[in-house]
This record gives C-alpha cells, sequence and structure tokens, in this order.
C-alpha cells in the first residue's frame, strides 16, 4: 500500500466503518422505502429518469426528495468545512460526522413503527429526508478530506482502479488492500441491513446509528490523545 500521510492514518478507521454504515443505509433507501438511494445519488438520479418515464414501483417525490435532502446536507457540511476547518480539521471532521449521526438518531426514532411506502407516508419522508441530509453532510465532508479510494458511499472508481492498476494491466497495484476492504465493508453493510430488514426498518438504521456514534467517539478520544501528546511535547520544549 501506498505511503499514508498522518491526516490518513487518523482518518482512515472512521471511513472504513462509514462505509459499511452506507451499506446499512442504502439497505434501508432501496428496499424499505420504496426504491429510491438516499446515499447513492448516481443511483438516486438514474431511478428518477426512470420513474420520469413511468416504470412501475419507482416514485417521482420520493427520488426528488431524497436529491433535495441529500444537497442540503452537502450544504451543511461544505459549510461547518468553512467554518471550522481554517480552526481545526479534526474538529470539523468530528461536528461533521457527528451532525450525520444525529440524523441518523432521527431517521431511527422516525422509522419506528414504520412498514411499506404505501402505508405511513409521513414516517417515510421523514426517514428519506433524515437520512439523505445525513448522507449528504458525509459527503461533503469526506470530499474535503479527499483520501484516495475512500469516498465511503460510492465503489465504481474504486473498483475501476483495483482493476486498471493492478499487475495484470501493468500497474504497481496502489492502494489495493484500502479498495478491496472498502469493497467488502460495503457489502457486508448491505448484507446485514437486508437481514436485518426483515425484523424491523428501525433495527439496521439503529445499528447505523450506533456504529457512526462509535466511530466518531474513538476519533473525537484519538483526537484529544494526540493533543494531549503534542501539548505535552510543547511543554518539554519550551522547558
Amino acid at each position: 500500500m501506498a505511503q499514508e500521510t498522518p491526516q490518513e492514518r487518523k482518518v482512515s478507521p472512521l471511513l472504513f466503518l462509514l462505509t459499511a454504515v452506507t451499506g446499512l443505509v442504502d439497505a434501508v433507501s432501496y428496499i424499505a422505502l420504496g426504491h429510491v438511494f438516499t446515499a447513492n445519488m448516481t443511483g438516486n438520479i438514474v431511478f428518477l429518469g426512470f420513474a420520469c418515464a413511468g416504470t412501475p414501483g419507482l416514485s417521482v417525490p420520493r427520488s426528488l426528495t431524497a436529491l433535495a435532502a441529500f444537497l442540503v446536507g452537502a450544504l451543511i457540511g461544505g459549510s461547518l468545512a468553512t467554518s471550522l476547518a481554517p480552526i481545526s480539521s479534526s474538529r470539523c471532521t468530528t461536528a461533521a460526522f457527528g451532525s450525520e449521526a444525529l440524523f441518523l438518531l432521527g431517521a431511527t426514532v422516525a422509522s419506528v413503527g414504520y412498514h411499506s411506502p404505501s402505508g405511513d407516508v409521513t414516517r417515510l419522508y421523514a426517514v428519506i429526508v433524515l437520512t439523505a441530509l445525513a448522507m449528504g453532510v458525509r459527503n461533503a465532508t469526506v470530499r474535503k478530506l479527499a483520501v484516495s479510494d475512500l469516498t465511503t458511499t460510492v465503489l465504481t472508481l474504486t473498483i475501476t482502479g483495483l482493476a486498471a492498476d493492478s499487475s495484470l494491466a501493468g500497474g504497481t497495484n496502489p492502494r489495493w488492500q484500502r479498495r478491496v476492504l472498502s469493497i467488502v465493508l460495503m457489502f457486508i453493510g448491505a448484507a446485514a441491513g437486508a437481514l436485518l430488514l426483515k425484523h424491523s426498518v428501525a433495527l439496521p438504521l439503529g445499528v447505523a446509528t450506533a456504529s457512526a456514534v462509535c466511530g466518531v467517539a474513538a476519533f473525537y478520544g484519538k483526537r484529544e490523545e494526540l493533543g494531549a501528546v503534542a501539548d505535552a511535547k510543547e511543554r518539554r520544549t519550551s522547558g
């Protein structure tokens, strides 16, 4: 694997965890919310096109709602980066992914008692909006972090890079472990989400929320630990 920067080493474990969370969210949005994506906007735009053409089982309002909420979430994530990144990149990351966890918690609460897209429209749109907001914040933040092959939501370029940069294509296999792990974690998250949905919609969203909270807490703890080490070094130097 290519040499990681200190920033990548610090944030990569959190991004891997959030990649699995994406699989959970995609399972919920596609299977339980009426064939809409709230994390993967490429798929959502395609579904919107299909819906506009009158394809059965798809919905223009649901896809448009997901797209609009995702854009608002990305706006929130971009605003957090603009205001907090100049002060502390770690603080910005913690605030952004903490916001994602809060939106996912809201989606979990809203999904309690939800059964089908036709049975409870209010809960349906609440979950669509809250999960799309969470994923919008996430994508804006990950874009600012710019860790190679860790977008956490889209794997097309990751899979392309795995093949195009492989030794079979004359490449040097850069970051192949990271690419493979991203693919595996997305798969595991999606499979787990589909299994958990057999019990309730709230269950996979609750797991996604708990995972995001634990990841942010671990990242915050690491940030505080690194800050304490830096302060100690500074005191020794000044002394």
